[in-house]
């Protein structure tokens, strides 16, 4: 809201604001313009009740012993973290985990590389959220040389069965591609750079998503024709509205269960076609 604005509301009227339905309605009384501002509230309305059966989702997964693994890949700056903290918000810590690994260390590079994503996989009655996960060896490690040729096609050849084993084991893996176009990469890069609360954010590695993006884009479709599965699909999310995105998804996770009281919801809760789809080659997307 611009000074200007501001300057319009008195100390009564902010004491009247209980919720964004007194803002608005104040704001209209007195001709204020609040077209840049109702898409906000209005994503906060959406988030706060697809949060709210987020929470419902969370209970029913552990009353029932469900192990759920939820995988957020894409570009550098795509909205993975952002993506994941909005779905985490207000979830039972208790019953939930972030994994967010570190490069491996030397006795993990002499392992099987799916042995450090293993002990990271769900208990029962667990939601877990990987910002980024085992498909680092997919496309970040082989454009950055981080592993050779033979490992890189050893892992290519053991993914499928790998992930067939969790699906027979009752591991539900959700794995979403968060979509970005390179114009809104560099946009978000620099946006990093200039703010000294995300500038942790930006590291060597993000600095090549640039140069190399035509190398990420042939590695990411061979992940793609060689990993979407039945039973492990990818789901393609455009991202360069990043508000959107981040809703789409939860309707995406709550459309896959059948949980308790889903029926009371009196929203929709099916995501987007525009926004949101399984991966397919011929379709057209951003990057």
């Amino acid at each position: 809201m611009s000074e200007k604005r501001v300057k319009d509301l008195t100390t009564k009227d902010f004491n009247k604001i209980e919720n964004h339905d007194d803002l608005l309605h104040i704001l209209e009384e007195k001709n204020i313009d609040i077209s840049d501002i109702q898409s906000t509230i209005q994503y906060e309305k959406e988030k706060e009740k697809l949060q709210i059966e987020l929470v419902k989702l969370q209970q029913w997964v552990k009353k029932t012993n469900k192990r759920v693994a939820i995988i957020f890949e894409g570009r550098d700056a795509a909205g993975k973290g952002g993506n994941i903290r909005r779905f985490t918000e207000h979830l039972n810590p208790r019953s939930m985990r972030l994994v967010a690994l570190n490069k491996p260390t030397n006795v993990e590079k002499g392992q099987w590389y799916f042995t450090r994503y293993i002990k990271h996989l769900p208990n029962p009655g667990e939601i877990v959220f990987f910002d980024r996960s085992w498909y680092n060896r997919a496309v970040v490690e082989p454009v950055m040389s981080f592993c050779s040729q033979d490992q890189y096609d050893q892992f290519m050849a053991q993914l499928p069965e790998f992930e067939h084993m969790l699906y027979e084991d009752g591991v539900i893996i959700i794995k979403f591609w968060l979509s970005i176009t390179k114009e809104e990469q560099l946009m978000r890069f620099d946006s990093r750079e200039d703010n000294l609360l995300k500038r942790w954010k930006f590291s060597p590695v993000d600095k090549k998503g640039q140069e190399y993006w035509e190398d990420y884009t042939k590695y990411k479709e061979q992940m793609f024709s060689k990993t979407h599965t039945s039973f492990s699909p990818w789901i393609i999310v455009k991202t360069n509205d990043k508000k959107r995105a981040r809703l789409e998804c939860m309707r995406y996770v709550l459309s896959q269960f059948d949980y308790d009281a889903k029926e009371n919801s009196d929203f929709s809760l099916m995501p987007d076609p525009n926004v949101i789809m399984r991966y397919f080659r011929s379709l057209h997307k951003y990057d």
